[in-house]
């Protein structure tokens, strides 16, 4: 089956109670409804603030409570604070919001995933030939450090696990191996050192075996491409698109200790639909 059969599948079974703290938008509530009636999760709107809201805040991040107080009051805290309770297996938002919001709001409320330090994102990608992929970080980091690059391979490749059902990961270069040198192969080379995947590397020797033996690599065949900036991840997927007929979904937001999705403020119903199926699948 392909990755969306997958998470379709996958999403049936698990019946997550997914949170949607904008179900005011039409868009959203139409998609929610298309879930229910397709049992592809159980959308789950904001519940009124309570005081374990609050106590979720204060013992996450240390907050004082006339802080918390005012955060759940908002639509997005408060989600995550369900996610944070145990009220809600995953959270879905951003239709109205910038990235940045949800974001915070996850930061805060749910916490990143124990030995990450850097919120990220990925695109998966669905190439005509049957090839599917994720690629990272193409979204929310512009230029990260070796550390964060690090944290960003970490969370696709569990991302890639949990979609793909495994994880090829390449820290992409315009280097392989020792072949070239500069600021950005060296942080690149410390980012594969500290998580352990394959780079510096070209993305020619990333995907082809052939092209890999030549350049004095074991082949990768990799379905994880970590680039080494937003310029390079942003340009690379669009490029993808418009030349090679790839279908990009997401972006998806990952590292977080659960499931959140921030959906694009141009979504379509459709659009999160399948964002909240494949954000069910995860959860």
């Amino acid at each position: 089956m392909s990755v969306l059969e997958n998470a379709y599948a996958a999403a049936r079974a698990r019946s997550a109670r997914v949170v949607f703290p904008e179900m005011e938008d039409p868009r959203v509530a139409e998609a929610t409804a298309r879930l229910k009636a397709e049992g592809l999760c159980e959308p789950l709107p904001l519940s009124p603030p309570s005081e374990a809201h609050v106590a979720a805040l204060v013992q996450a991040r240390g907050l004082k409570e006339s802080i918390a107080k005012r955060m759940v009051s908002k639509p997005l805290y408060r989600a995550a604070a369900m996610v944070a309770l145990g009220e809600a297996d995953a959270m879905v938002a951003g239709a109205g919001v910038s990235t940045r919001r949800v974001i915070e709001a996850a930061s805060i409320g749910i916490g990143l995933s124990p030995g990450v330090s850097t919120p990220s994102s990925f695109f998966l990608m669905l190439f005509p030939d049957g090839r599917e992929m994720v690629f990272a970080d193409c979204a929310v980091n512009v230029a990260p450090d070796a550390a964060q690059l690090a944290d960003i391979a970490r969370a696709s490749a569990v991302s890639a696990e949990s979609l793909l059902g495994a994880a090829r990961v390449a820290m992409l270069s315009f280097s392989t191996g020792t072949s070239g040198d500069g600021d950005s192969v060296a942080r690149v080379r410390e980012a594969a050192e500290l998580a352990g995947f394959a780079g510096p590397v070209q993305a020619d020797a990333a995907l082809n075996g052939v092209v890999a033996a030549k350049k004095g690599i074991a082949p990768l065949d990799a379905n994880v491409l970590i680039f080494p900036s937003l310029d390079a991840g942003n340009i690379a997927y669009k490029l993808c698109q418009e030349l090679a007929g790839a279908q990009a979904l997401g972006p998806f937001l990952q590292g977080f200790a659960r499931p959140v999705c921030d959906l694009s403020r141009g979504a379509s119903v459709d659009d999160i639909v399948a964002a909240a199926v494949l954000t069910a699948a995860q959860a």
